[in-house]
């Protein structure tokens, strides 16, 4: 029954999970910061929850549209329940507008495939990578997945590596204009000072490291899984999955190198790991055992939540 529901594209899939989303990132506003105290503060939340919705239907066009997945509602699905395990990730509006750059890049990156406009695309996905890491500077990590993604797609063509510098120069000559104008020109030194996280009062935290770990753990092993499981698929189709597996190891080595006690950017992770979820859920071929894994899977969320809410 549940597969039924999210196994296709229905307008009511995207209305229930996109409410869902609504309704936690609003709960998680309200219980993890005290920054509502007046009328005029709900500006700044709500342009940040535009932006993680907006999120949500660029990860689900990039999907569809690249054929990553067949067409259905599973990865939004996953998206959302991953926001349900950690629900503070939604309130770090860093974190947020980093996602939200990051999955414009892959959509170019993944969309290379097609061997047309190459150097448009490589330039629009550096210069998106480029405005990610204004958010989290250890994002600018995502630029070796363009160069990445140019030696997967077409590695020959001596123009294709230049065009990344050439993105580089020209957004940091745009921004540095910008902060020029306000009077911030010293932001580049500060903000890309690139250090590590504390890790060892992370470790401290044992409900958030615990967590953190063993999140990593089974996203690794459904991706292991899925890659297992892919045999059948179209050359296009693993190559994409390449990229987006990529792009998870990314995302993780900049979630370890951002980690505090506090927020750290988990929600980066969430776009390349709710895709292996989808897929490996997608892969099981009887709907009896699809529907369990869903149930379970939606269970353990809410539950994981609610504990959350109770050992705060």
């Amino acid at each position: 029954m549940i597969s039924g529901i999210f196994g296709k594209t229905k307008p009511i899939n995207y209305v229930l999970l996109l409410g869902l989303l609504f309704l936690v990132y609003w709960f998680a506003i309200f219980y993890y910061t005290d920054t509502l105290t007046e009328p005029s503060d709900i500006i700044s939340p709500s342009f940040v929850l535009i932006i993680l919705l907006f999120s949500v239907l660029a990860l689900d066009f990039v999907v569809n549209r690249n054929q990553i997945t067949n067409t259905n509602a599973y990865t939004v699905l996953y998206f959302v329940l991953l926001t349900l395990v950690f629900p503070s990730s939604v309130v770090d509006a860093d974190a947020v507008g980093c996602n939200f750059f990051l999955i414009l890049a892959s959509r170019r990156l993944i969309s290379l495939r097609s061997l047309k406009y190459m150097k448009l695309k490589i330039l629009d996905a550096t210069l998106w990578v480029m405005a990610a890491s204004i958010f989290y500077n250890w994002s600018i990590l995502f630029l070796f997945l363009v160069f990445i993604a140019i030696y997967i797609y077409e590695p020959k063509n001596l123009k294709n590596w230049l065009v990344p510098l050439v993105g580089i120069i020209t957004f940091l000559l745009i921004w540095n204009a910008v902060l020029i104008l306000a009077n911030k020109e010293g932001f580049f030194v500060e903000h890309y000072n690139m250090q590590i996280g504390d890790w060892k009062e992370f470790v401290y935290d044992w409900t958030q490291s615990s967590k953190l770990g063993i999140f990593i753990f089974l996203i690794t092993v459904t991706t292991l899984a899925v890659f297992l499981k892919s045999g059948k698929l179209g050359l296009g189709r693993i190559i994409n999955l390449r990229v987006i597996s990529l792009y998870l190891a990314l995302s993780f080595v900049v979630v370890i190198l951002c980690l505090t006690r506090g927020d750290f950017p988990i929600l980066i992770t969430f776009f390349p790991a709710a895709v292996f979820l989808g897929k490996y859920t997608e892969m099981i071929k009887r709907q009896n055992i699809r529907d369990l894994s869903l149930a379970g899977v939606i269970l353990l969320s809410v539950l994981i939540f609610v504990l959350g809410i109770l050992i705060k």
